[in-house]
């Protein structure tokens, strides 16, 4: 089994916040990320597979499949969007970088696995000090 990761990036904007609590709630419980008028990032996302060697190719997966895999259904959906507003596979979900990073793995894991290659990972920098990784 070999492990490979494809670095991508994109910049959101997205406020943390519920619609059921007042503005001084979210401002107590989210900080300065419950702006009202939003804020953004420039997201690295880094995404890793893990599978055999195919012989004939020398690859578990081809690099530009995959990279066509992840502009497609994340890097376009989510590039220069509101994450709250824009983005058809978080409506309804509160946007942090943790439910984000689990809905990127869902959304990709169906066009990975099967090309050769299984979804092992989805690490997300929202800054360079903060980051989130999930396994599905």
């Amino acid at each position: 089994m070999i492990y490979i990761t494809r670095r991508e990036r994109f910049n959101a904007a997205h406020k943390l916040y519920r619609e059921e609590w007042s503005d001084e709630q979210n401002l107590e419980i989210f900080g300065k990320c419950s702006n009202p008028n939003w804020h953004g990032h420039n997201y690295e996302l880094f995404i890793t597979v893990k599978g055999e060697i195919n012989p004939e190719t020398g690859f578990v997966i081809d690099l530009k499949d995959l990279k066509r895999i992840i502009t497609v259904y994340v890097t376009d959906v989510l590039d220069h969007k509101n994450i709250n507003l824009d983005v058809n596979f978080m409506k309804g979900k509160m946007a942090s970088t943790e439910v984000l990073a689990v809905t990127i793995f869902d959304v990709l894991k169906p066009h990975i696995d099967g090309q050769g290659a299984i979804l092992h990972s989805v690490k997300l920098f929202e800054t360079e000090n903060n980051f989130v990784e999930y396994f599905g």
